[in-house]
């Protein structure tokens, strides 16, 4: 049976991943390691963490199994999940991911920051960078939700000049129970964030469990 809308957007395609500068943060946006174990297990051990992504690792090798899903979905069309890490040191500060929601070309934003980087602005400056980058690679729209009881969330979206949208009511299921969601997005051509660059401190929490296939936290 035809398709009368072909899917032709391949947003994945370059032969290696990207590693982007943040030089709002003095980061940078780098593929995931088997090395980056035990610090993604330390960093889903925080409480913050486990409620908005209802997830966390017994051992480093269930970390590593994680973080090879994360690389292999550059391969296989499905995301870009990148380390933020210290641009100096390598020290991870946290996680922002592009997903393929629609593959006509809307994708959805994940993300959490590692407890010992909040506070600096890590989490809106690398979903800038991140949104950026995929409005360059083709993507037409780009979502970003969290639950409605995460402010922290809602005020990093805003600052990364995603602005609110819906809220979707009841739509993931928490440790706690189903949970409205705050639904943010930005369109390709949409005007740049008013306050320009990310400077200052910005609170940003354990993150969001982005818009994954089947609604379910990441």
């Amino acid at each position: 049976m035809p398709l009368l809308l072909p899917v032709t957007f391949a947003p994945f395609a370059a032969a290696e991943q990207p590693v982007l500068d943040v030089p709002a943060v003095r980061a940078r946006l780098r593929p995931w390691s088997g090395d980056d174990a035990p610090a993604v297990r330390a960093v889903y051990a925080d409480d913050a963490v486990r409620r908005w992504h209802a997830r966390t690792f017994d051992s480093d090798e269930e970390a590593r199994a994680m973080l090879e899903g994360w690389r292999e979905g550059w391969s296989n069309g499905s995301e870009s999940s990148w380390a933020v890490v210290d641009a100096a040191s390598d020290a991870l500060l946290g996680r922002i991911a592009v997903k393929l929601f629609d593959p006509h070309g809307v994708g959805a934003l994940a993300y959490w920051t590692a407890p010992a980087a909040r506070g600096r602005g890590v989490a809106p400056a690398a979903a800038q960078v991140a949104t950026a980058w995929a409005f360059d690679a083709g993507f037409h729209r780009v979502e970003l939700v969290h639950s409605s009881d995460n402010a922290a969330s809602c005020r990093v979206a805003e600052k990364a000049g995603i602005p609110g949208e819906a809220v979707l009511r009841q739509s993931v299921r928490h440790a706690d129970g189903w949970h409205d969601m705050h639904l943010h997005a930005r369109t390709r051509g949409a005007p740049e964030p008013v306050d320009g660059p990310v400077s200052g401190p910005v609170r940003d929490g354990g993150g969001l469990a982005g818009r994954a296939v089947g609604g379910s936290p990441t």
